[in-house]
């Protein structure tokens, strides 16, 4: 009885931590339209289903320890499975995206077209392997948990970039974003210390991960053969 109990903590735990991110990155682009910065109106239509997966993605978060908590293992693994196209498609549309908004002159102005191509891309990537590396690992459910949630933070920068005043941080913003990151990386870390007496290695990882992300978009921006592809896709 005392091991199942546990087992339903631990799940609202991961529960309550998909919900946690799932306000914040709402609420950092809520508060930046209602602050006028935005018009959602005029976005294309790519921007918008961008923003559609990406709820939908956070609502699969959100949901999957539900049906942990209640032992339906068969419906989790179907959305399992679902969420593994979903982010697939997350990956290609966030490229995509970030293509086209430098071909269409819709990027923040205090990004370099370099450093914005290398950062949608990029983050999209690392996403993309961090939750297929999670769905390799769906049976060491230590791994997958943190996984899962390791791949949410390393996006959490354009909600990030809406809430941090990066205009006044150009040229070392991979910073604060970094240190924001952590911070979510550390509520896991406080979790394993309290649970296990330990950070658990997946917990790690995804402190690497996040801390590597930042250092490869920075690193890869100042290229040459990125720094001419981003010129050629801005038309400068």
């Amino acid at each position: 009885m005392a091991t199942v109990a546990g087992a339903v903590r631990a799940e609202r735990f991961w529960q309550r931590m998909a919900i946690g991110l799932a306000v914040f990155i709402v609420f950092g682009f809520l508060q930046f339209a209602a602050r006028g910065f935005v018009d959602p109106l005029r976005a294309p239509p790519w921007v918008h289903l961008h923003g559609l997966a990406m709820l939908a993605w956070l609502g699969v978060l959100v949901v999957q320890p539900t049906f942990v908590i209640r032992d339906d293992m068969a419906r989790h693994r179907r959305l399992g499975w679902i969420a593994a196209a979903l982010a697939a498609f997350i990956v290609a549309l966030g490229i995509f995206t970030g293509v086209a908004s430098l071909v269409l002159h819709r990027y923040p102005p205090f990004f370099t077209p370099p450093y914005f191509l290398a950062l949608t891309t990029v983050e999209a990537l690392v996403f993309g392997a961090m939750v297929a590396a999670a769905i390799r690992n769906r049976r060491r459910t230590d791994w997958h948990r943190r996984l899962m949630i390791g791949a949410t933070i390393v996006i959490l920068e354009p909600a990030l970039g809406r809430i941090l005043p990066l205009p006044l941080m150009i040229g070392w913003s991979d910073i604060p974003v970094a240190l924001c990151q952590l911070v979510a990386v550390g509520i896991v870390a406080l979790y394993d210390r309290r649970t296990l007496g330990r950070i658990h290695p997946a917990t790690r990882a995804v402190a690497g991960v996040v801390i590597a992300t930042r250092i490869a978009i920075y690193g890869l921006s100042l290229t040459p053969p990125v720094a001419a592809l981003a010129a050629r896709l801005a038309g400068g």
